[in-house]
């Protein structure tokens, strides 16, 4: 299954979600996107048949391996992008949105250059 930048958006907001509490469940990743408990528990059907979370019979919800390796690297990504958009003078708020989009597009390649750049 190619994931698409939702599918992204939802495992980066699952993973953050879970560094500030031990069980995430879909209303926590509604009231953290702001969407409706219908497109969040279709977004937790596909992400969980590729593979991506589990959700446990009490409505806990965790990323599988691949699932954190997508949102590590996501998160990564949208952490070094905000910080160097706020490094050239780019208000924090305007950073932010705007590393939220980019993370999901930026190639490896370029990535890589600019974390070097950046001595990450």
């Amino acid at each position: 299954m190619q994931l698409k930048e939702s599918g992204e958006m939802y495992l980066e907001t699952i993973y953050v979600l879970s560094q500030k509490k031990n069980f995430v469940r879909a209303i926590d990743i509604c009231d953290e996107m702001g969407y409706s408990k219908p497109s969040v528990s279709r977004a937790m059907g596909l992400l969980r048949d590729g593979g991506y979370i589990n959700v446990a019979k009490d409505g806990g919800i965790t990323l599988t391996d691949l699932g954190l390796e997508v949102a590590d690297r996501t998160y990564e990504r949208h952490k070094v992008l905000s910080k160097f958009f706020i490094s050239i003078g780019v208000d924090e708020e305007t950073a932010v949105n705007d590393a939220c989009k980019i993370e999901h597009v930026i190639s490896s390649e370029t990535f890589a250059a600019l974390k070097k750049h950046m001595n990450i």
